[in-house]
């Protein structure tokens, strides 16, 4: 249940663009910590970009920790809000040390950080893994979820905190330093759910729970999810004007498309694994020229997206960064009268 209210990060009434850094492809010569670094930097000073964000995964899909790299992205940022997009490993996490550990990166980010988070429950080995070392089930990290959050907003906005729930007992517990906004990080809830049941039960837990809903989805499913979403908060007695609809997307910039598609797929295939085919890939990436893939962003604005995250699937980063800045974003601002400057 909600604890502290949370405001929203510069609603201008624009779609904005977050720049997802690919950190699992530093286990296969996509990119180097160094250089995610360097990129959050180049997209802090460009207006360009509004936040930066990282992704998360203990074994399932092992990468560079993510609060570690977001704690070095906040020394080299001034502006740009920075996030997990999303923290994959939040069940399997202690939450007393997550809300300090937490609490320091906002400090560190003088208070621009949005904690994404997740439920981890994928149909890979490393997941098994991770449910055996932890002594967690699939029902547990969704337990773990819902308790995790409660904890994390009482943690933040209070001290002598008591909190008795399935798997977590608090007596007389203060974290501190606080984080360093005066009102709760917002805490995001990432969610793709598939079948009626289970999406039904996502769009619940997320009105309840989440200032936001982060998904992978196409632009095409979203405007009824959120539709159903915004209806949830309302019967929870929450304003749907101050929740937060974002979308995870990728992006290969080339004037020869179908050259485009075939970096796109190896780079699908080696970062999530499995063969990924071409419908696939059309519904959540976009690739080719600038205008192709400006079109395609612009589709999630029209669905209703806030915030855009876009991540570059290519081998050579810093020159999709460019592409993306330069050629690609003006081109979507241009779209649309409430997105130009």
């Amino acid at each position: 249940m909600l604890v502290a209210a949370v405001d929203v990060f510069g609603r201008e009434g624009r779609l904005r663009i977050g720049l997802g850094l690919p950190n699992r492809g530093v286990l296969f010569g996509v990119t180097t910590v160094e250089e995610m670094i360097e990129l959050a930097e180049l997209a802090d000073l460009s207006d360009a970009f509004d936040s930066v964000w990282v992704s998360d995964s203990l074994l399932a899909k092992p990468r560079p920790e993510a609060i570690t790299l977001l704690a070095a992205i906040a020394a080299r940022t001034r502006r740009v809000r920075i996030g997990t997009a999303c923290l994959a490993s939040f069940p399997l996490r202690d939450p007393v040390l997550l809300a300090a550990q937490w609490a320091t990166l906002d400090q560190l980010a003088k208070g621009r950080t949005v904690l994404t988070v997740c439920s981890g429950i994928v149909e890979q080995a490393g997941a098994q893994v991770e449910g055996m070392v932890y002594g967690i089930s699939n029902r547990d990290r969704i337990e773990r979820l819902e308790e995790g959050i409660d904890v994390l907003r009482l943690l933040w906005t209070r001290d002598d905190v008591e909190y008795h729930g399935k798997h977590l007992t608090l007596e007389h517990v203060s974290v501190e330093p606080k984080p360093a906004r005066t009102l709760c990080p917002p805490i995001w809830v990432a969610a793709n759910a598939d079948g009626r049941e289970l999406i039904e039960r996502s769009h619940k837990r997320i009105a309840k729970y989440a200032d936001g809903w982060q998904t992978v989805r196409g632009s095409h499913e979203i405007t009824g999810r959120l539709s159903d979403i915004r209806r949830r908060l309302t019967a929870e007695g929450r304003d749907p004007k101050s929740f937060v609809c974002s979308a995870y997307v990728n992006v290969n910039v080339d004037s020869d498309r179908e050259r485009a598609f075939a970096e796109t797929k190896r780079f699908m295939d080696q970062y999530f694994g499995g063969d990924h085919g071409r419908n696939e890939i059309d519904e959540w990436c976009a690739y080719g020229p600038a205008a192709a893939c400006a079109d395609y962003l612009d589709r999630y604005r029209a669905a209703g997206v806030d915030e855009l995250i876009v991540r570059c699937v290519s081998w050579n980063q810093k020159t999709q960064f460019g592409r993306l800045r330069d050629d690609v974003l003006p081109r979507l601002r241009a779209l649309s009268p409430s997105t130009s400057t």
